[in-house]
């Protein structure tokens, strides 16, 4: 069977099914029927806008986000698809918390499920730092299809390596 990278952790059932469908050439089809729309989201400042409007839905008692971007610098292969970081610092007598995250640029080209599934994944590394059952109840308290998200954006992550050889 091929090795498929992205679905490493995944059941040996799940990787034959998603090795048939490759093999079959037919997985571009299953994610275009399933996710046929782009999301529009493609600047820092819509993509700011887009994940402090999941953020204070979902998770108002976290600070504020400081900065919010796409970058081309993520590397797929480390497993980066997104990335946060939270620094905490005294001034004064008050404690200030800078938040950030960084979405890897190719979710500019992603229907809009998977850039929300990147975005509540990085979000509920803010209250849980590990990938333990709080985290992923968190993720799944505000995407309730989050792990068929995040197994259709790893597909989807195949998908694009296999287009790009042919």
């Amino acid at each position: 069977m091929t090795t498929l990278k992205y679905l490493a952790h995944y059941s040996e059932h799940i990787q034959s099914q998603a090795a048939r469908l490759i093999s079959e050439g037919r997985l571009g089809d299953y994610l275009e029927s399933k996710y046929p729309n782009r999301h529009q989201v493609q600047s820092d400042k819509a993509l700011y806008q887009y994940i402090n409007d999941i953020k204070n839905q979902s998770m108002r008692k976290i600070g504020p986000l400081s900065s919010v971007s796409y970058s081309s610098k993520l590397k797929v292969l480390k497993q980066a698809l997104g990335v946060h970081t939270t620094q905490s610092r005294v001034q004064g007598s008050k404690l200030k918390s800078h938040n950030s995250i960084t979405v890897a640029s190719l979710f500019k080209e992603a229907p809009p499920e998977f850039l929300r599934m990147i975005v509540v994944h990085e979000l509920a590394h803010f209250k849980e730092h590990e990938h333990n059952k709080a985290f992923y109840q968190l993720c799944c308290h505000m995407e309730p299809e989050y792990h068929q998200l995040e197994l259709d954006t790893r597909l989807w992550l195949h998908w694009r390596e296999f287009r790009s050889w042919l």
